[in-house]
């Protein structure tokens, strides 16, 4: 289940490729060892209408938020989080050149009791996975 979702104000189209941040968040997920294949999904929502600090137009933000299933220690949650963030940062550093970006990135770990999800994907990717991805789930 691990789902992260991207936020982001409408001034920065143009200036981030999302795509390109998607699939390296994507990539760098799976390279913790943590999650399975064919649970990653990472997405992104444009924002039209934001209130930033002061309120300067030229003020914009990302705010990422990363769902995970339960079960996982908080040093591995520590080590994805880590991983995620800095990979996010090197994407995005000339951002980080003006006075007007923020970023901020949270972990939240699901309620396994509160949570329901049907998936069509994992059986198809557990079919043809060799047996190290299979067990990372």
């Amino acid at each position: 289940m691990p789902h992260f979702n991207i936020e982001y104000s409408a001034n920065l189209d143009g200036r981030v490729d999302f795509g390109k941040l998607c699939r390296r968040i994507l990539r760098e997920a799976l390279a913790t060892g943590l999650f399975e294949v064919g649970a990653v999904r990472v997405r992104a929502g444009r924002f039209e209408h934001y209130a930033i600090a002061d309120d300067l137009p030229e003020n914009a933000f990302i705010d990422m938020s990363f769902r995970i299933g339960a079960g996982r220690s908080l040093k591995d949650r520590q080590r994805a989080g880590e991983a995620i963030f800095a990979a996010v940062v090197e994407e995005l550093q000339p951002l980080f050149e003006t006075p007007h970006f923020a970023l901020s990135f949270e972990i939240r770990e699901i309620d396994p009791a509160l949570n329901w999800k049907k998936n069509a994907i994992h059986p198809r990717l557990r079919k043809s996975a060799p047996a190290s991805v299979r067990e990372a789930g």
